[in-house]
């Protein structure tokens, strides 16, 4: 028996039999949400409002009977039905829009660089070296989490270059070092007068009665300063957490306690005596950053002249 819809018509095609026949204009803002990771940023890109976009994604996916982007809390990861029409679809329409005098995806605006990493160390050394590019027309949209999810979504396309704390596991990703962070341990003078004798003394012993203020609750900077350093296990829990090394700098600096922190984050700190080093190893805790992107070269040009003076940089942090 033959099956018709309420108007008459045959059967709808199934999702695997359903011709991709969208027009240019779905196409082009499929492709802005593809490169900017976001409906809200696509819609910045291309100059029209972000409901607009998600009722064109919509229609583009109810056409073609797929779906295109995973909804995430924040932004959208592509699915591998959108990774393959992105592939198919992007050298032609950047060619239409070259031969036309048109930017297929930003309104004549440079694409924005996407870039990730711990908020720390983009606010204090990342952003810096960058504004010299904001000049010249380059444009960045940064994003702060930590370095597992930020590789996830690194992944699924939502960033142009992540910042990590360690190397990626697997072959999906290129990473490069870009910077050696020590830590160190510190306190704040009224604090350091009398402990920096009695950790010379009896070791790491001295700071059991001292609050220790740090990141999270599993203490994982202090926790790694102190195997490395000492030998021995941390077994104190903490007195103050902050998750952002920022506020635990500020904490110290106002007598709260001590802390393991990033040199570079408190450098200014020790030079000014608003911090004290309680003590220093001859071999301090080292970790190496890295500068991750997806294999191969970017769509966008100005995703490697961000790259390029990050490594640049990367060399006097």
């Amino acid at each position: 028996m033959r099956h018709t819809d309420p108007n008459g018509n045959g059967p709808p095609p199934s999702p695997s039999s359903a011709p991709l026949s969208p027009d240019l204009n779905l196409l082009r803002t499929f492709l802005a949400v593809y490169r900017s990771g976001s409906f809200t940023a696509a819609a910045k890109l291309l100059g029209i409002s972000q409901p607009t976009v998600t009722t064109q994604i919509r229609v583009l996916e109810r056409q073609t009977g797929r779906e295109m982007f995973e909804r995430l809390p924040r932004g959208v990861a592509p699915t591998a039905v959108a990774h393959d029409l992105a592939a198919r679809i992007a050298a032609p329409l950047d060619a239409l829009a070259a031969a036309t005098g048109q930017d297929a995806a930003t309104n004549d605006q440079a694409a924005p660089v996407h870039l990730a990493g711990p908020a720390e160390l983009l606010c204090t050394l990342a952003l810096p070296a960058l504004a010299p590019l904001t000049a010249e027309g380059v444009r960045l949209r940064v994003s702060m989490d930590l370095t597992d999810p930020l590789l996830e979504e690194l992944r699924a396309g939502r960033h142009d270059l992540v910042i990590a704390t360690g190397r990626p596991r697997g072959r999906t990703l290129t990473a490069v070092p870009l910077m050696d962070e020590e830590f160190v341990l510190v306190a704040a003078p009224t604090w350091a007068d009398h402990l920096k004798p009695r950790l010379a003394d009896i070791g790491p012993a001295a700071l059991h009665t001292v609050p220790l203020v740090t990141y999270a609750e599993d203490l994982p900077i202090a926790r790694r300063y102190w195997r490395h350093v000492f030998g021995t296990r941390l077994s104190c829990p903490a007195a103050v957490t902050v998750p952002d090394l920022r506020g635990v700098r500020a904490a110290v600096v106002a007598g709260a306690g001590y802390t393991v922190l990033p040199r570079y984050l408190c450098a200014d700190e020790l030079a000014s005596g608003t911090l004290v080093l309680l003590y220093e190893p001859e071999d301090p805790p080292i970790n190496t950053g890295y500068l991750v992107q997806r294999p191969g070269t970017p769509d966008n040009p100005d995703v490697l002249r961000v790259r390029d003076l990050l490594l640049r940089a990367g060399r006097t942090w």
